[in-house]
Formats: structure tokens, sequence, C-alpha cells
């Protein structure tokens, strides 16, 4: 309060849009406010009830609503003051100052700057609270094997899922040996079987090249060990994403090696580019035509394994021109990236340039609009360069391949959160109170 005039008859409080705007905050109805002059609370009345002290010039009050409680609260000077209201609506609340006297002026601070009130210790206070009526739920009838079990099935399958053959192995060794040593006569969690360890280790290949950002590889593995996955219709948009994410990869080495020097390479491939989807085959002068590696996507799709099953890892496929990729990628220079891209980007457009879907053209554009900036990394659309990427299309790689094993896409545990998170934003929207406060990814899904 900058300055509380002659009387102070100042209101600080909250209401709905229903209020009425003739008098101060709390005699309105749907209005609740704590009065200076007096230090009375008033609710949706003009009668009210001795609440906190008066305030005054220079004090700074505040006002929260606790919306898992239904309760409001005052504060003074970062002192609380205690619950003023109680069941409160969970929704449609707006903050509301009144001032009845010339000279009375306030300055209102919405979160722009710290608040003087320990607002975030409260939160966590709150917080702990919630969690600790979630630890108190009782689970013995969660589900007919018990809880221990449940939980060793979720980690054990998740780690199956993801292709972490070793761990999911040392991890049933570990449960099976704690429940000889309590003498637990419980079923135990299994450890997957020698045909599931090898499509785990093969999904494992695949998802690291993804994760590598050596696409190449990955679809030279899926096309090896699981040649129909991506020819299937419902499989589409996956191999799509797949080969945009080559020519994702192929900038993000642009970009690291872009300077504040300018690529006169680039400013002349992007005139053919812009003008009609393809790009120039023209090379600067003394340079080699672009690496056939570029192109070994082609390749890819004629060496479809002829149908037999899943190679182990001991009887790994041939991978050497992919493997050259990489080095000879981060082998190259700036001005030699951008003719290789560009090259790959026609191959791009010649294979989906034809694609009505919309989502397909607009993914092209972006793609291909990278390539106007000097430093991609410092573009608006920067976004894509993101290696955060990886994992999303390693992810649905993972998926189709598993769908196409007959498995969920998906690990029970990874639904778990899912559904988890959908049912706590739902609850939040429609009721705020307790579900607010927790956030699975936060709260138990961070190291």
């Amino acid at each position: 309060m900058l300055s509380k005039g002659k009387e102070g008859l100042i209101g600080i409080g909250f209401s709905t849009k229903k209020a009425g705007l003739n008098r101060l905050p709390g005699w309105e109805g749907e209005s609740w406010a704590y009065h200076g002059d007096d230090g009375y609370s008033f609710a949706c009345t003009a009668s009210g009830k001795a609440y906190g002290p008066r305030y005054s010039s220079q004090d700074v009050i505040g006002c929260g609503v606790n919306f898992r409680t239904g309760n409001c609260f005052f504060t003074k000077n970062g002192i609380y003051l205690g619950v003023a209201f109680n069941n409160i609506s969970k929704g449609g609340l707006y903050p509301s100052v009144g001032m009845k006297k010339p000279g009375e002026h306030l300055r209102i601070n919405f979160g722009r700057t710290p608040f003087v009130f320990d607002i975030d210790g409260m939160m966590e206070r709150e917080r702990e609270s919630v969690f600790n009526e979630i630890n108190q739920t009782n689970t013995e009838e969660l589900a007919p094997e018990g809880e221990g079990l449940l939980i060793n099935k979720l980690v054990g399958q998740y780690l199956a899922h993801e292709g972490y053959v070793e761990t999911a192995k040392a991890f049933a060794k570990d449960v099976h040996e704690q429940q000889q040593s309590l003498g637990s006569n419980t079923a135990s969690y299994e450890a997957p079987n020698s045909e599931d360890d090898i499509h785990a280790i093969n999904r494992q290949k695949i998802r690291k090249s993804v994760l590598d950002g050596d696409i190449d590889r990955a679809l030279k593995y899926t096309s090896s060990y699981y040649p129909h996955v991506l020819e299937e219709e419902r499989n589409r948009d996956i191999y799509f994403r797949l080969k945009c994410r080559k020519f994702i990869e192929m900038m993000r080495r642009y970009a690291e090696l872009a300077g504040a020097a300018s690529s006169p390479a680039m400013a002349k491939s992007m005139e053919s580019l812009n003008s009609n989807g393809h790009a120039d085959s023209a090379q600067p002068s003394g340079q080699d035509q672009p690496d056939t590696q570029m192109e070994l996507d082609d390749q890819i799709q004629r060496e479809v394994s002829r149908g037999q099953h899943p190679q182990s890892s001991s009887d790994d496929i041939d991978m050497d021109a992919s493997q050259e990729l990489p080095a000879k990628a981060k082998a190259m220079k700036r001005d030699e990236l951008i003719p290789a891209a560009l090259a790959y980007g026609q191959e791009l457009q010649q294979e989906f340039g034809n694609d009505p879907r919309p989502h397909v053209k607009k993914q092209l554009q972006d793609l291909f609009a990278i390539i106007a900036y000097q430093n991609p990394a410092d573009s608006p659309i920067s976004g894509l360069l993101d290696q955060r990427g990886r994992a999303e299309i390693a992810e649905e790689v993972n998926g189709a391949i598993l769908v196409s094993l007959g498995k969920p896409s998906s690990a029970a545990l990874e639904k778990l959160c899912a559904v988890t998170d959908v049912m706590l934003d739902d609850t939040a929207a429609k009721s705020g109170g307790a579900a607010a406060l927790v956030n699975v990814k936060r709260d138990f899904l961070r190291p």
C-alpha cells in the first residue's frame, strides 16, 4: 500500500465475475475481502468479522486461495494471518481491490516480482501433505499378486521393452535371490526368454543408432532385422520421419560448424531449392561429387532380408558403409555439407513431394526452410534441430517393431504414468484441488 489516504477504506480480496463493482470487495455478493480500516474480513455481506490487524501505508498485503482445502488466507508483510474464509468456490475467481476515498494508492504484484510471503514454501508443505495422503492409500487389493510383485513386473517388463537385456536379467536374478533370502513362497518375476533377448538386442541396436543420429544405420538394421515393419501402411509416417531426421542430422552438423562467415555454396544452391524444391547438381569447384553415403537410403530398401528370423547380435549385418557416414560427415567442411544436404533434400522431395497429406507437405517445407539460415541453431525454427527429436522417433520405431511382434507398443509402466498424468490434468482442470499439486514427471520420473 503506497498510501492509505485519510481513512484507509481499502479492501483487498477476490470475487467472481458476477460481483458488483459499486462497493468495496466483500460488501458485494460473490466477493470476499480483508479491509484495512478495521482489520475485518467480509464475505459477500456488509457485516464483517474480526480477522487481522489493520493495515496502512507501506504495508504489504497478500491474498491467496488454497484450492486443495477451499480456504482463503491473507498475509501482512510476509506473515501468515490464518484462514479467513472456508469452502470457497474452486474456479472463476478474480483478484479484486477496492478504494473509497481520494489519495488511496496501491501497487499490485501478480508475480512479476518476488512475493514478500514465502508462497513456494507453503506450496511445498501442501505438496508434502498430498504425498502423505497418497502414501497412506491402501494397496492390499490393488492386484491379486500383491504390490511388490506388481512393481517388480512393471520394472522388469519396462527393462525388457526398452531392450536392456542384461539389466533385465540382473534385475530378475536379484528379485529371485531376495525372495529366497526372505523365505518367500510367492510367485516370482521371470526374466525374458532367449527369443525375447534376440529381439531386445536388435531393437536396442536400432534405438542406439537413432539416438546417435546415425539414421542410415538405423534404417539398415531395421530393414535387415524386421524387413516389413517400415513398409506397412500404418508405419509410413514413421518411415517418413526417419528419412526427415537424416536431413535434420545433416543440418545439425552444419549448425555446429556454422560461424559468422556466410556460405557462397549455400546461397547459390538455395536459389534452386526455393524455385522448384530441387537442388542443383553442381558442386563447388575442386570438390568431389557428394559421397555415396549420402544416398545410402535407396540401397537400404534394396537390401531387405529374405523373410528370415531376426539375426542375433553374434550374426551382425555388414554395416561398413553406414559406419563410415558419421566420420565422413564430421570430416566435411561447412560448405561441403550444404550441397550434400541439398542433394539429399532433392531425394526427399522426389520420394515424398507428391504425398497429398498436409502434415507431410508442411514437414518438408519446414525442413527446407532450415537451409535459408546462415546459422540454423539461431533461427526461428531451431527447434527442429533439438536432439530430443531423436528420442521421439526412436520410441516410435521401437513401438512399431514391438507391434509387429505381437507385443504392446508401450511398456505397462509407461502407460501407467501416461494414464495417471491424464487423470491428474483432467481432475485439476475440473476442480483444482490436490491434483494440481502432483506432477508425474517432476515428482516421480526425474532422477
